[in-house]
C-alpha cells in the first residue's frame, strides 16, 4: 500500500454544491467539513435524515403509555410505547400551528395536548381531536395526527429510527456491529441490557465529528488521559500504547471500534476489563456461570464489553453508553449514561459509581476529551494548514480473519474508515 501522504491543493468552490471528493481524500480531510454551516445542514439531510439513527432504549418505556423525550440530530422526538406495547418515534410538532406538544423529560400519559389550542393527540400520534370541531367539517382528521419517523426498529431492546421511507434495513446498516451489541447484551446473565440509571447531559462547543473520531481514536489515551490512568492504577494505559497487542478495526458503514480483547485475553483475569476481580463481584460471577456455564462465562467476563462507535451517534464504551447529538455546526451535546445490566445488582451499582467518577460533574474523564474538542474546534478555524492529516498507520493497515480492515492500537484505521462512510452518503445524496 502506498504511504505517501499525498494532498491535491484544491480550494473548494463556495459558490457551488460541494465536492465530497475534493474535501474527503484517502488520508486527508479539508477542515471546512467542520466548520462550514453550509456543510452541516447538507449532513443533517445526507445522513441523520435518512440514515439509521439510534434513539433510545425499550427499557427507557417499561410500561404501556410510557414516554420519553429524545432527539434525532437536533430534532426533537418522543419515543412511546403503546397501549398495545409498540415503540413509536414521534416528531414533538403540532401540525396545526407547530407548537410543542410535549414539554416533560419523560412520564406516563395516553395523549399529548397541544397548550396553543388544545388539540389532542394519541400516544402514536393519531388525533382524538380538537375544541370546537365545527370549524373543521372538511378535514381529513386521518393526516392531522403527529408526523412519526418513518421506520422505526428495535435490536436487542436498541431502538433506532430512520426518516428515509426508503433504504437499507436496521440489520444492513448494522452489519458487523449487530455482534458487538450481542457481546455487550451477553455481559448479562439474564442476555438483556437496562437504560435505566439516568443520563449526564455534556454540551461543548464543537462538531459531532470530532466527537465520533475521538471515541475509536486509540492515539489520544496515553497523552489526554495520562492523569486518570495514574490515578485509576488499573492497566487502562497499557491498551493503548505502542506495544498493545489491541487492534483497531474499521466495520465498514461507519462503524469502528478499538478492540482490547487480545490484551485482556493476554492477561487471561476475569473481569480485568473493569478493574477488579470475579472474586469482588461472587453474586454476578455465580449468576453469569449458572447462566452461560463456566467456560463461556469466564470466556465473556475475560473479553468484557466492547468499545465501538456505531455510526453516527451510538458510542458503547465499555462501561458507558453515549448518545451524539449534533446542535449547530460548533455545538455537540453528549447524553450519558451507565450500562445497566439485567440480573446484576452488584455489577450495576459498580457501574454507577465508576461513572460517575469518570464522566460525572467532577469526573476526568469527559472533562479531558471536551477540551480537546474544543481546542480543536477552536484551532480548525485556522486555514493554515487547511488540511488535517489521517495518515497514521496507513502503511501497516491490513485485514482481519473476517475482511475488516484493522490496525494497531493506535492507528487512524477507525477515522479513515468515517471518513470513507461519510463520503458515500454524501455524495448518494
Amino acid at each position: 500500500m502506498d504511504n505517501c501522504a499525498t494532498v491535491i491543493p484544491i480550494v473548494p468552490d463556495r459558490s457551488a454544491a460541494p465536492r465530497w471528493d475534493q474535501l474527503v481524500q484517502a488520508d486527508h480531510v479539508h477542515g471546512s467539513l467542520y466548520t462550514d454551516p453550509a456543510i452541516f445542514q447538507a449532513e443533517l439531510a445526507a445522513i441523520w435524515f435518512r440514515t439509521w439513527v439510534y434513539v433510545g432504549h425499550e427499557s427507557e418505556v417499561p410500561n404501556p403509555n410510557d414516554y420519553v423525550m429524545k432527539s434525532i440530530g437536533p430534532e426533537p422526538v418522543i419515543m412511546t410505547r403503546a397501549k398495545d406495547g409498540s415503540i413509536h418515534l414521534l416528531h414533538n410538532r403540532c401540525p396545526h400551528r407547530g407548537n410543542r406538544v410535549c414539554v416533560t423529560d419523560k412520564g406516563n400519559a395516553r395523549s399529548f395536548t397541544c397548550p396553543y389550542h388544545g388539540w389532542t393527540f394519541a400516544n402514536d400520534g393519531a388525533l382524538k381531536g380538537y375544541p370546537f370541531p365545527s370549524g373543521y367539517e372538511d378535514a381529513d382528521r386521518s393526516k392531522l395526527g403527529l408526523g412519526k419517523v418513518a421506520r422505526v426498529q428495535s435490536y436487542r431492546g436498541f431502538v433506532f429510527g430512520s426518516m428515509a421511507e426508503e433504504g437499507p434495513t436496521l440489520e444492513e446498516h448494522l452489519g458487523a456491529a449487530m455482534k458487538a451489541i450481542d457481546a455487550v447484551c451477553e455481559t448479562s446473565p439474564e442476555g438483556e441490557v437496562q437504560v435505566t440509571a439516568g443520563f449526564l447531559k455534556h454540551k461543548v462547543r464543537s462538531n459531532w465529528k470530532f466527537l465520533v473520531e475521538n471515541e475509536t481514536d486509540g492515539y489520544h489515551p496515553s497523552f489526554v488521559h495520562a492523569s486518570i490512568f495514574e490515578v485509576a492504577q488499573s492497566g487502562i494505559g497499557t491498551l493503548y500504547s505502542s506495544e498493545s497487542t489491541a487492534v483497531s478495526r474499521d466495520f465498514g458503514n461507519g462503524h469502528t471500534e478499538n478492540d482490547l480483547r487480545p490484551e485482556f485475553r493476554k492477561r487471561d483475569v476475569p473481569m480485568s476489563w473493569f478493574g477488579t476481580t470475579a472474586e469482588k463481584l461472587p453474586e454476578y460471577t455465580q449468576k453469569m456461570n449458572a447462566a452461560y456455564g463456566e467456560e463461556k462465562a469466564r470466556r465473556i467476563m475475560i473479553d468484557g464489553t466492547p468499545h465501538i462507535m456505531i455510526f453516527p451517534n451510538l458510542f458503547i464504551a465499555e462501561i458507558q453508553i453515549f448518545v451524539i447529538q449534533p446542535i449547530a455546526v460548533n455545538e455537540t451535546v453528549q447524553h450519558v449514561t451507565a450500562l445497566q445490566f439485567k440480573g446484576a445488582p452488584d455489577l450495576n451499582r459498580r457501574m454507577r459509581q465508576q461513572t460517575m467518577g469518570s464522566v460525572g460533574p467532577a469526573g476526568f474523564l469527559l472533562a479531558d476529551d471536551a477540551e480537546m474538542y474544543e481546542r480543536t474546534q477552536l484551532g480548525v478555524q485556522s486555514q493554515n494548514p487547511e488540511w488535517l492529516y489521517l495518515g497514521r498507520g496507513r502503511h501497516r493497515e491490513r485485514r482481519d480473519e473476517n475482511g475488516f480492515r484493522i490496525g494497531d492500537a493506535t492507528d487512524e484505521t477507525p477515522s479513515r474508515g468515517i471518513w470513507r462512510h461519510y463520503r458515500a452518503l454524501m455524495e448518494a445524496a
